[in-house]
């Protein structure tokens, strides 16, 4: 005895039901509709799949189906709705036989967003693995990295010191053009010297 009621404790139950909403919801104020609806799927579920507490607590619906049943607000929701309930133990879970076409997008696209960052994850576990890979090779073979690194870092300094000389040369060639550069002179001085005298000899 005490083996069959592990076996079905254990077991995974799953039962399709399409439940009838109208008669509970009309009694109830409009604006407390939409949840008594979720209530009664609830009760529903307690009753038809042997849950022995009546606890509604172990009732988990689906976030979808939820959706589903507050899709045209708390006035005015479904009068029957098809469920696929799924039981695991003493916990029941309510998903949507057959979601309206926006949620099922909706749901759609966040499945193929979840599988796309976990492809991403893979390949950057992968990438990990094979960078591992690589050093583990390195060492087994004998290679001393640390002198190529060395050797790079000298190069490095070289490449540097060339580049600030340069800039060095060129930033003093700069200077001595711009010594022998004459000077922008102003309008003043233009008509000065068209007029034939100079504006210094006068004290501007």
């Amino acid at each position: 005895m005490a083996k069959k009621k592990e076996e079905s404790k254990t077991e995974k139950i799953e039962r399709e039901y399409i439940i009838p909403l109208r008669e509970k919801i009309r009694p109830s104020p409009r604006y407390k509709k939409t949840p008594k609806a979720i209530k009664s799927i609830k009760e529903f579920l307690v009753r038809h799949m042997k849950i022995r507490d009546g606890d509604l607590k172990k009732i988990k619906i689906d976030r979808f189906l939820n959706e589903e049943i507050w899709i045209r607000g708390i006035k005015n929701p479904v009068h029957k709705i098809k469920v696929k309930a799924i039981k695991e133990g003493d916990i029941v879970r309510a998903y949507s036989g057959a979601l309206p076409p926006k949620i099922n997008f909706k749901k759609l696209r966040e499945e193929k967003l979840e599988s796309e960052a976990k492809s991403k994850k893979e390949e950057k576990k992968t990438l990990v693995q094979k960078a591992k890979e690589t050093l583990k090779g390195k060492k087994e073979g004998g290679e001393k990295p640390d002198e190529k690194s060395e050797e790079e870092k000298k190069e490095e300094k070289e490449k540097e010191e060339s580049s600030k000389i340069a800039q060095e040369q060129t930033e003093k060639e700069q200077a001595k053009s711009m010594k022998h550069t004459t000077k922008v002179k102003s309008q003043d001085q233009k008509r000065a010297e068209k007029k034939g005298y100079d504006l210094t000899s006068r004290g501007h």
